[in-house]
């Protein structure tokens, strides 16, 4: 027996690197999954595509790892990278979006992502284990946000 934990999560912030700048590392998926923690291995399955192995974690008796892949496309014009889950490739499914705007003097980002991950757990555990995965998926991707920021120089006041 399996559940399933959706996860959404969505954030706007600005930084103070031009848009040329914050477009080269996010559209560079793996310069940006550099910044997220916690990843234990980001493989190039080709096409645009990269299946992410986060590190496990839990105990040694009890551990969960997710894996996931997306396939990423990028346009500079529109100031977009839109990734959408490959089918048959780990525990979760994961999709999302970053929005750039070219604010002259700094890049206003809009992050929103949805994903579902899939545990083989009993269907009473979900209570109990949803919620904390959501935190975790919240906690590292608040903290990946943070990396970002410190690589671009700082958030706009």
């Amino acid at each position: 027996m399996s559940i399933t934990i959706p996860v959404e999560l969505g954030y706007e912030f600005e930084v103070k690197a031009p848009f040329k700048e914050v477009f080269e590392v996010l559209a560079d998926v793996p310069t940006s999954a550099g910044f997220y923690p916690h990843v234990d291995q980001l493989v190039d399955l080709g096409g645009g595509a990269y299946r992410w192995e986060m590190a496990k974690i839990g105990l040694p008796q009890v551990n969960l790892q997710t894996v996931y892949a997306s396939k990423y496309v990028s346009n500079k014009a529109k100031g977009t990278v839109v990734w959408t889950p490959v089918e048959g490739e780990g525990n979760a499914r994961v999709s999302g979006s970053w929005h750039m705007t070219d604010r002259r003097t700094s890049t206003l980002i809009v992050l929103a992502v949805q994903g579902e991950l899939t545990i083989a757990l009993p269907a009473l555990m979900k209570l109990v284990v949803a919620p904390v995965v959501g935190a975790e998926f919240e906690r590292l991707t608040e903290q990946y946000i943070a990396n970002l920021i410190e690589r671009f120089g700082g958030e706009v006041d």
